[in-house]
């Protein structure tokens, strides 16, 4: 659709001879092959359309052969040709048109809604976008039951069912579609409306269906305590087909409500199977199930929500929520407790409530019962100083009916606790004796049992105690002074752990080198009352041991040996310090010296030093061998 004279394309021709020698390379264009359709300027080589209104969807490609010719297009001159192959593109000139203009279509009245009942579809010849069509339904009898959408993949227009179909009410329907392209061209608009419509023609098809019920729902009420067989209400439902098929009811067998209620099979009638308690449950609910006669498969259901109307069948009671406690300080006309009355039944047949006391029995001279004239009553004190000692428990009988029709009167009867209490009516110890009283316990007898309990703990106590306690022994001998045994959580070892050194080496670090290699020399004697004569005390010889760098010797010999005790033994090195220069007389340093004092005349002490001389005679003994 380009005008006349649109450029198209430019070719060029060169001519390797001589332009200023005469026509030689002087060149003109001409074309060969494409006319009627495209021109070549001869000058300039410039290709452009010939004809008005080329269609590409009449033809869509060109082949064009221009010739280009030197010695100004004389005879004589030699002359070159290139081809060139040209497309139309595609521009919006054409609108679409349905094929047909009218269809028809048959949807069964059963179709869901949302279902494709139908499709058509418009053709446009252009390409691309610009054939792109947008379907509408324009009368408003089709668009309210049906809508349509677009494929856009084919192009398709998709009519849907947007509401259900009824055959009965409606056999058939019309629907006006249009095809409109969405990417119109303006310069195109005097080749018409770009757009087309058509007829489409619905029937609905008649479809065997399930009873249809006049409600979606149904509210029914019943009052309480009526007789098996009270009519409740009626649910109806009919056949929608044109036939008009009977209906047959029944109730859902899933639903335990069942059990209270029969429905006719013929009428809908709902009536009760026994008599109802409305304090028991106040609402069934039960499900109505319709069905054709001769075809059960088609059916159909209803919720049914029976109410319990209430009656007055309950009589009111004074309502017990705590106990009614009465101080001792009681004063005559004082109020003990004001009480209130419930009744299971409904609001209206048991909103008042009067109070009194039982007229049969002779008056109670301990307390009476003031009605307020608000569905409540006021206990009062008749007489002053009351006693838990002498009496803990009173009873006291009230009568208390309701305003329903008929009226109702029930009878309850309250236990009053006389309990001590302190200033402004606060208990005081009620409730502890009344928790001995309900056990059966005395004051006393709690005591002898706590009493009990602590001793049975104290012997207990004092036995685990015994247990435990160990008895040492009084004198440790020699072995147990020089020699350390090493306990660790680490098996083997043997008998080398109990080797690891002299602990003799720990109270006297002046003389460890020597008893660490001549443990077989026995040290020489000393007199029990000092040294001898120009003999050094060990005090004075420890001043000049340095028993950080003993220490440190010890160390590394443990940690080089592998004949001592595993490495994480631990080992313990006591110094008891530096004494005066008289020396020492601690026995450690005496052990191996042979004593001059001779201890049997231990054995004529008596009894008591029995086990002391023992223990000196066979040091003696072990020093002589």
């Amino acid at each position: 659709m380009s005008e006349v004279g649109t450029s198209v394309l430019q070719v060029t021709a060169t001519d390797s001879d001589d332009p200023t020698y005469g026509n030689s390379a002087k060149i003109v264009y001409s074309i060969l092959q494409g006319q009627p359709y495209f021109s070549v300027d001869p000058k300039t080589g410039i290709i452009r359309t010939a004809l008005p209104n080329m269609d590409r969807e009449a033809r869509e490609h060109y082949t064009v052969v221009i010739q280009a010719k030197d010695m100004a297009g004389q005879v004589g001159g030699l002359s070159g040709s290139t081809t060139i192959n040209i497309t139309l593109t595609d521009v919006n000139d054409n609108p679409p048109k349905f094929p047909q203009k009218n269809y028809q279509v048959l949807v069964l009245e059963s179709a869901e809604v949302g279902t494709p009942v139908g499709k058509l579809k418009a053709n446009d010849d252009d390409l691309g976008t610009n054939a792109d069509i947008k379907y509408t339904i324009i009368n408003s009898e089709g668009a309210n039951m049906f809508s349509i959408a677009t494929n856009r993949d084919t192009k398709e227009g998709i009519v849907s069912l947007k509401k259900p179909l009824n055959y009965e009410r409606k056999k058939t329907y019309t629907l006006h579609i249009e095809g409109l392209n969405t990417h119109a061209d303006p310069r195109f608009t005097y080749l018409g409306p770009f757009k087309d419509t058509a007829t489409l023609k619905i029937s609905v098809g008649d479809v065997d269906e399930a009873p249809v019920f006049s409600m979606d729902y149904y509210i029914l009420d019943v009052y309480e305590n009526s007789p098996s067989g009270t009519e409740v209400g009626t649910v109806t439902a009919r056949d929608p087909d044109g036939d008009n098929k009977p209906v047959r009811y029944e109730l859902d067998s899933k639903e335990e409500e069942e059990s209270y209620f029969r429905i006719d099979a013929k009428s809908g009638v709902i009536r009760t199977t026994q008599p109802l308690d409305r304090e028991d449950t106040p609402w069934h609910n039960i499900t109505v199930v319709a069905s054709e006669v001769g075809n059960p498969v088609l059916f159909s259901h209803v919720p049914v929500t029976v109410q319990v109307l209430d009656t007055n069948d309950n009589p009111p009671e004074v309502a017990a929520d705590e106990e009614v406690i009465v101080c001792e300080s009681s004063r005559p006309g004082q109020v003990i407790q004001t009480v209130r009355a419930v009744d299971k039944d409904d609001f209206a047949n048991g909103q008042r409530f009067s109070f009194a006391l039982p007229s049969q029995l002779p008056v109670n001279p301990n307390f009476t019962l003031k009605d307020n004239e608000d569905s409540t009553a006021s206990i009062i004190a008749r007489r002053r100083r009351f006693s838990h000692l002498t009496q803990e428990l009173y009873e006291l009988p009230i009568v208390v009916w309701d305003g329903g029709e008929p009226s109702l009167t029930g009878t309850s009867t309250l236990t009053l606790r006389v309990c001590p209490c302190q200033r402004h009516g606060r208990i005081r110890m009620c409730q502890g004796e009344a928790f001995l009283s309900s056990a059966g316990l005395s004051t006393g007898a709690l005591i002898a049992i706590l009493l009990c309990i602590i001793i049975l703990l104290a012997i207990v106590v004092l036995f685990i105690t015994l247990r435990r306690s160990k008895k040492e022994p009084l004198i440790i001998s020699e072995e147990d002074i020089r020699e350390n045994v090493v306990t660790y959580d680490d098996e083997g070892g043997g008998e080398e752990d109990t080797e690891a050194f002299d602990i003799v080496a720990l109270r006297n670090p002046a003389a460890a080198e020597e008893l660490k290699f001549r443990r077989d020399i026995r040290p020489e004697a000393r007199s029990q009352c000092g040294f001898a004569h120009g003999q050094r005390s060990p005090s004075v010889e420890l001043d000049e041991v340095d028993v950080h760098k003993f220490i440190k010797q010890r160390l590394v010999e443990a940690d080089m040996d592998a004949s001592v005790p595993p490495y994480d033994s631990l080992q313990t090195y006591a110094y008891e310090g530096q004494g005066s220069p008289a020396g020492t007389i601690s026995p450690l340093d005496s052990l191996g010296v042979q004593s001059e004092q001779e201890y049997n005349y231990l054995d004529d002490w008596g009894p008591e030093f029995q086990k002391l001389a023992e223990l000196y005679g066979e040091a003696e003994s072990d020093v002589t061998t």
